[in-house]
Order: C-alpha cells, then structure tokens, then sequence
C-alpha cells in the first residue's frame, strides 16, 4: 500500500501549451547563439535598449540590481534553492522539491554548455555572455513556483497557463533588467536566458513525472 497520489509538477491540462513554448523558446535559443556565436559587441537590437557600455543605472535603483544579481552567484543562488526545497517540503510535494533541484541543475548545465558553445563575450575575452545564467535560473525559479500554484490552486488550461506564462515573464524581465543594467549582459542574452528557461523547466518537469509515475507503477514482490 502507498499513500495518497503523488502530485505531479506537471499538470496533464498545461502540457500541450507549454510543450510549445518549450519548442518556440528552443528555437528562439539556437537563432540567437547561431546569430552571435563569436561576437563581442553589443547587436543591432541590443542598442536599441542600452549603450554599449550599460552599467549606468544610479542608487537605489543599483542596489535592487545588485540584490538580484546576488541571487543568481553561487551562494545567492544555493540559498534560494535550499528556502524553495523547504517550502516544497512543508507543503508535502516532495516532487516539487526534486523538481527545483533538477530543474536548476539542468538549466544552469544547459546554459553554461551554450556559452562555452556560442562564445559570445562581453567586456573582453574569458567573459561569456550568452546566454544569461542569471536571468535563466530565475526564471526557472518562477515556472516551477507557478507550477505548483498551477497544481495547489487546482487551476484550468487557460489560467494555469496563464499564470506560469506570466509568472516566466516577470521573474526574466525583472532579472534580466538587473543583468543589462549592471552590465553584465547584453539584451538579447536576458532574451536567451529567458528562452533556455522555459526550454528547459517543462521538459524536465515531464520527464520527472514520468520517471517518477513509472517507479510508481512498477509492481513489487
């Protein structure tokens, strides 16, 4: 005998909407380094939104970017995680917590494989910019957060999707403003942050529901 049913992270009613913005946002993702990979100057499109040499935003303002820019160094980050797993657990969805382990741990693979890939820099050579990692964990931190809303509030098609759509939009908008802002990005690599996040999070939530459902199912002696 097992207990109640497992929560998945998933939603069966979320699947086929995110499942293409998982498609779109990898498309989004291979232009982007396609178009980029081995540059070192800011783009066409990046101009539009900042100078080239950004890193101009004056206090408070400053502070806030240094706070979220914080979260996204190994110990901001850590901590983040380590608070996200707790809450998950006091809310009983051990799979949510596992969820926000892996999800960021693909993610930030993923990302750092890119730039190693794309080779774009910022500020010199040694420097990868693309994608941004700190716009890419935040908003894999949002999605999975929304996914669990999505889940605990019981929520429909529309509005669950809706949520977890905005929910990315916020948390990438707020943390790549941070990144372009302080410097440490260019535009369009907060824009691949962005994408490789909602890449990344609905595939590794399906699959972790799927593992998990099959070890489930599996018969025991």
């Amino acid at each position: 005998m097992t207990g109640g049913p497992a929560h998945v992270v998933l939603p069966a009613a979320l699947r086929g909407w995110l499942g293409l913005v998982a498609a779109l946002a990898t498309l989004v993702v291979v232009a982007l380094g396609v178009r980029y990979a081995g540059h070192g100057e800011p783009a066409r499109v990046d101009r539009w939104f900042v100078r080239p040499t950004a890193d101009s935003v004056r206090p408070p303002w400053r502070y806030v970017a240094l706070t979220l820019d914080f979260l996204g160094e190994p110990v901001g980050s850590v901590l983040v995680v380590v608070a996200c797993v707790a809450g998950c657990l006091l809310l009983r969805r051990p799979r949510a917590a596992v969820l926000v382990v892996a999800g960021v741990g693909v993610t930030v693979g993923v990302t750092t494989l890119l730039k190693h890939l794309v080779g774009r820099t910022i500020h010199g050579p040694g420097n990868l910019s693309y994608p941004s990692g700190h716009t890419a964990f935040f908003t894999a931190l949002a999605l999975m957060a929304a996914l669990l809303a999505t889940d605990r509030l019981g929520l429909g098609r529309t509005a669950g999707t809706s949520l977890v759509l905005a929910a990315a939009l916020v948390a990438g908008a707020t943390m790549g403003w941070a990144e372009v802002a302080l410097g440490a990005h260019y535009p369009t690599d907060a824009l691949g942050g962005w994408c490789t996040a909602l890449a990344v999070v609905p595939a590794t939530a399906w699959l972790l529901d799927r593992t998990a459902d099959g070890l489930t199912a599996r018969p025991t002696d």
